[in-house]
């Protein structure tokens, strides 16, 4: 497993947007080879994945609570995966992490361990 930095995080008013980045250190060249997944943990809750991608970007999952607002992509030029999240909600509070994954996870089992995340706060 690479090591992964999580940024972009920060506080924004209900219905704003950001752009989550998750980059490998070390630009490794095995980043491609590697699907992608984000998740989110809530203070004093279990940590929920909310999506997925796939090597070549031709895949992707997304959990039906950020379905349709959040966007899921990658650049392996760069060895960066990107959370584009649009319409933000107060409920949308969390940590928000990344991982890796050999094969095409569903569910966060399937991944390697995650890291701190970058803090996403959203006000009413």
């Amino acid at each position: 497993q690479v090591q992964l930095v999580e940024s972009g995080g920060g506080s924004v008013q209900a219905g704003g947007s950001l752009r989550l980045s998750c980059a490998a250190s070390g630009r490794p060249i095995s980043f491609s080879n590697y699907f992608m997944g984000w998740s989110r943990q809530a203070l004093g809750k279990e940590r929920q994945l909310i999506a997925v991608i796939s090597p070549s970007g031709d895949w992707t999952y997304y959990a039906d609570s950020v379905e349709g607002r959040f966007t899921i992509s990658r650049d392996n030029a760069e060895n960066t995966m990107y959370l584009q999240m649009s319409s933000l909600e107060p409920e949308d509070t969390a940590a928000y992490s990344c991982s890796q994954s050999p094969h095409a996870p569903r569910t966060l089992a399937g991944f390697f361990s995650w890291g701190q995340g970058t803090q996403v706060t959203v006000s009413s």
